[in-house]
């Protein structure tokens, strides 16, 4: 299993000096699991600043956030030298891990140009997240173009794909391919891709789809990503409950690989940042209870 960055570990060492601001994250799920709650920006803090973002980070225990580009928060390729530099100390001094850019690069299309026009962007997002001192960037697949072969597509993604990781590699990052997009969302489709792609910087983020679910479990899916799982997005806690996403058998799975990187929060809706802090609040609380089993 993947282990932190150097960048990411002082990050969240630089963390650790403060916790006693962040009391849940010295008991409970941290016995019981290495890996902690991240957020993504998509879409709960979508309207908030960054200092905002950072504050209620701290404020709740949130150890990490990944920026998903067109937020308010502004982590974007279109920052100078000393804004980047501003956005760094702005994590650190909130002791926030600065975990990656979450992007819409996608080389699926059947024309070239925007294939190649995705992975260029790709590579500047890669340059911005070295700058900060993030770990990676995460990217997607989208579905299979219309009439296209499915083999041959999951062949074009995985050559971009390498395309993009030779660029992290040299750039001392990482890429996170979401395990997204209809047909392309599927586990064995998604190891193919893998496997098409081939570069020891190119991994998955596992997305918690429906999809992933067989006979009520996630083992098997899991299964054939678990080489590859270098992060993790979660959405709706309550699914588990519910008996429509096993989020339970999935902290379990991830705490006997010794994943000890972010499940970050991703959820559909919106909030002001009072009702958003209240939010993320409860669902750091039932986070602590899922992860202990």
């Amino acid at each position: 299993m993947s282990t932190l960055s150097r960048r990411a570990f002082l990050a969240t060492g630089a963390a650790a000096t403060s916790s006693s601001l962040w009391p849940a994250l010295a008991n409970g799920a941290e016995d019981a699991a290495k890996f902690k709650l991240g957020l993504v920006t998509y879409n709960v803090p979508k309207d908030w600043d960054l200092p905002t973002i950072l504050k209620v980070c701290k404020d709740v225990g949130i150890a990490a956030v990944e920026c998903r580009t067109t937020h308010k928060h502004g982590v974007e390729c279109s920052l100078t030298a000393d804004q980047r530099k501003d956005v760094k100390k702005q994590f650190a001094d909130a002791g926030v891990v600065f975990w990656g850019c979450g992007t819409v690069c996608e080389f699926h299309s059947a024309d070239p140009s925007v294939v190649k026009k995705n992975v260029e962007d790709c590579k500047a997002f890669v340059k911005l997240v070295h700058d900060i001192g993030g770990t990676g960037v995460k990217v997607r697949p989208n579905g299979i173009p219309k009439g296209g072969d499915e083999q041959k597509t999951f062949e074009q993604i995985g050559k971009a794909l390498r395309e993009c990781g030779k660029a992290a590699d040299d750039a001392g990052v990482e890429i996170w391919v979401e395990v997204h997009g209809a047909v392309t969302q599927l586990p064995k489709n998604m190891k193919t891709i893998m496997e098409a792609c081939g570069h020891k910087q190119v991994g998955v983020t596992w997305n918690s789809n429906g999809t992933d679910i067989a006979n009520k479990s996630v083992a098997a899916g899991f299964e054939m990503l678990k080489p590859y799982i270098k992060s993790c997005h979660i959405n709706d806690l309550t699914n588990d409950a519910k008996g429509t996403y096993p989020y339970r058998e999935l902290f379990k799975l991830l705490r006997d690989t010794g994943y000890d990187r972010y499940t970050l929060c991703e959820v559909g809706t919106a909030y002001d940042v009072e009702k958003g802090t209240a939010f993320l609040k409860g669902y750091k609380k039932l986070w602590d209870e899922l992860v202990k089993g």
